[in-house]
């Protein structure tokens, strides 16, 4: 997998300060994508052993809240199975810091069921690390400014695991 960009003091992708991964490659293609550049499956940089050590310790202070997963698409199989490593390092190194996740698939469709689009050997291992799902598809023709933590309508935003994840104090 390639990796597109790391953020490692981000308040716009989740509640709190976080780092921010932004993986490579997206099969969605959704028209008004903020990241366009990151569709591209062999965009930027090769995600490592050394690139997981630089996110695990970008984790260590206590005002960082947690990691973020975007895109790109990050529930893609292939990025699913590169992305396994680094979660299960890190719910066991800081097991109270929180996984957001935002992906163009939809949670119950695409991703649980055992014959969704995205559904691979690795995704319920992988969602049992994840505490929230932003999921669905952008549509520009929903799209929302005043959205939080979301672009548009459709879009939903999940706590798939509540033990450790701060409840969500959103208005819309």
């Amino acid at each position: 997998m390639k990796y597109a960009d790391i953020k490692y003091y981000d308040i716009a992708n989740g509640l709190g300060v976080r780092t921010s991964l932004f993986v490579s490659g997206c099969t969605h293609r959704c028209k008004g994508c903020f990241n366009e550049i990151a569709w591209d499956f062999n965009y930027g940089k090769d995600f490592t052993e050394e690139t997981i050590k630089e996110i695990l310790d970008s984790l260590t202070p206590n005002y960082i809240q947690g990691l973020s997963l975007l895109g790109g698409e990050p529930m893609e199989p292939s990025s699913q199975r590169a992305l396994l490593p680094l979660l299960r390092q890190m719910k066991t190194r800081f097991p109270k810091k929180d996984v957001w996740c935002y992906t163009g698939y939809t949670y119950e469709t695409d991703l649980l069921d055992s014959n969704g689009k995205a559904h691979c050997e690795v995704t319920d291992e992988l969602l049992s690390y994840i505490d929230i799902l932003v999921d669905g598809e952008f549509d520009l023709s929903l799209h929302d400014i005043s959205l939080k933590f979301r672009g548009s309508q459709n879009q939903r935003i999940l706590q798939i695991h509540r033990e450790g994840c701060p409840e969500l104090p959103l208005d819309n």
